[in-house]
């Protein structure tokens, strides 16, 4: 309760707190006190703006230390190409021209090897057949007179540079020489417009290609040799990754439908993490094309040869998505508010947690087989069971009817009463029935993926447990077959 109490010529306020004491009122302060404390408020919240910021790029280093990698290797690539700046003897060779070195730098080195050779390899062909064609024009023009210079040199700028432009809206060229082409339409415009005031026109297309030559040579070497970051094995163990994220959330899905999910009350925020997983399967199609994309410019580094089949994990990655979209249903029939009886739950429970067990024994047999790159023995084996889980789940599922759409007896003539009941039994059914139909969809969708990796497996020549085994056992005298005597 507030008090009012007058001290001389000034009013105080004060509050009667619960303990019984009493603390006043602050008074109303002054306009240039209130700016004061707003301007005090604004930098306070810009400061933790800021540190909120660098906490955030200090976990993202902390996270994946090859970011940072990276970027000490696009320094180091600048500061070397600056020298042709810094030094003198340098300078004077290529003069004013060193600063394409420069650009090239900061404009092709990329995080991956593949996408830096991608990048490097465009720009070194779009420039050499930009700066071709544009001298041979220029010598066209040159042989034509002076008044026809500047009309050949804006038809040729025109028809060239609309012509590629088309070019890049086709998908075979949009998707591996983009970069080029842009280039292509960069370099031949500007050589063409300023060879109509330069003299020295080769000379200076020269100077061009030898700074943009030096610096993409640069930028590969580093990325090659310093801590390389290989799109094609970037693409792999995406795979592999997503395969296990599959197998947990197909386990968990069910799992949690029939309350068998296995996981404690302490680790319920990593249980519905994994129980998630399925959804970065849904949302790696573009990353998956761009890498693939990109590991086909990269040579032949570790387990991978230079033509390795890097289409075929396009194929594993949409098998793989076409199964994401079945566990994504069969998490909605787990969150749907339609209850399913637990005597209904308790019948199908067993079978329905035997399909996905087996379901994710074979799509972590694959994982296993993509990880180790060896054929599985035990593939065929974990098919069939999977199969025969799906068959008795068949036979369950015709033995519904029997069970629970049980007409009961009539107490008079309301024959409605009846109806009434079988619809009711059969709406309790439907979710389960659902959830049934699409395990037996995941089921034929993992077939699939088994055939994309056994293609996989053979056109990337993955060698078979046994084999490896024999190849690993010593030869003893006693396997070798002795000659029988005559």
């Amino acid at each position: 309760m507030a008090q009012q109490k007058e001290l001389g010529s000034v009013t105080e306020w004060r509050i009667k707190m619960a303990d019984g004491s009493s603390e006043s009122l602050a008074q109303q302060t002054g306009f240039a006190c209130g700016a004061w404390l707003a301007l005090k408020g604004l930098i306070m919240g810009l400061i933790l703006k800021v540190c909120d910021f660098f906490k955030k790029a200090w976990d993202l280093g902390q996270n994946d230390p090859r970011k940072v990698i990276h970027c000490l290797k696009v320094g180091m690539a600048l500061t070397v190409v600056s020298l042709f700046y810094y030094m003198r003897p340098l300078y004077e060779g290529m003069g004013g021209n060193a600063m394409w070195a420069v650009m090239t730098v900061v404009v092709v080195f990329e995080n991956t090897v593949g996408a830096t050779i991608c990048k490097c390899l465009n720009r070194i062909c779009g420039t050499f057949i930009a700066g071709s064609l544009a001298i041979g024009i220029h010598w066209i023009v040159s042989q034509s007179g002076k008044e026809f210079e500047p009309f050949i040199n804006g038809i040729s700028v025109f028809l060239l540079a609309s012509a590629v432009t088309f070019s890049r809206f086709i998908p075979s060229v949009k998707k591996r020489f983009d970069y080029g082409a842009m280039i292509f339409i960069l370099t031949f415009s500007l050589v063409t417009v300023s060879g109509y005031r330069v003299d020295k026109l080769l000379e200076m297309a020269n100077n061009r290609v030898y700074t943009i030559i030096i610096g993409t040579a640069l930028c590969i070497m580093i990325t090659m040799i310093i801590c390389p970051i290989w799109a094609g094995e970037e693409l792999y163990m995406l795979i592999t990754r997503n395969m296990d994220k599959l197998a947990y959330s197909l386990d968990g899905c069910v799992g949690l439908y029939f309350n068998d999910s296995g996981s404690s009350s302490d680790d319920d925020k990593e249980s519905d993490k994994k129980l998630l997983g399925y959804k970065c399967v849904l949302t790696s199609k573009a990353t998956e094309e761009a890498m693939a994309n990109f590991a086909r410019w990269e040579p032949a580094h570790g387990r991978f040869n230079f033509r390795h089949p890097w289409k075929q994990y396009l194929k594993v990655g949409a098998s793989m998505r076409a199964c994401a979209y079945c566990i994504d249903a069969l998490d909605g029939c787990v969150n749907s508010e339609n209850e399913v009886p637990e005597l209904i739950k308790k019948h199908m429970s067993n079978i329905a947690l035997k399909v996905s067990s087996e379901s994710s024994r074979v799509i972590k047999d694959l994982a296993r087989t993509m990880k180790t790159m060896k054929k599985s023995s035990n593939i065929d084996y974990l098919v069939g069971e999977m199969n025969n889980a799906v068959l008795e789940l068949q036979e369950d599922l015709k033995s519904l009817p029997t069970l629970f759409i049980n007409p009961q007896p009539l107490q008079g003539a309301d024959c409605p009463e009846k109806k009434n009941t079988g619809a009711v039994a059969l709406m309790d059914i439907m979710p389960l029935v659902t959830l049934a139909s699409l395990l037996i969809e995941i089921t034929t969708r993992i077939e699939g993926m088994v055939n994309a990796v056994e293609e996989l497996a053979e056109m990337g020549v993955y060698k078979s447990v046994a084999d490896e085994k024999n190849q690993n056992q010593p030869v003893s005298k006693s396997n070798v077959p002795h000659k029988q005597e005559v």
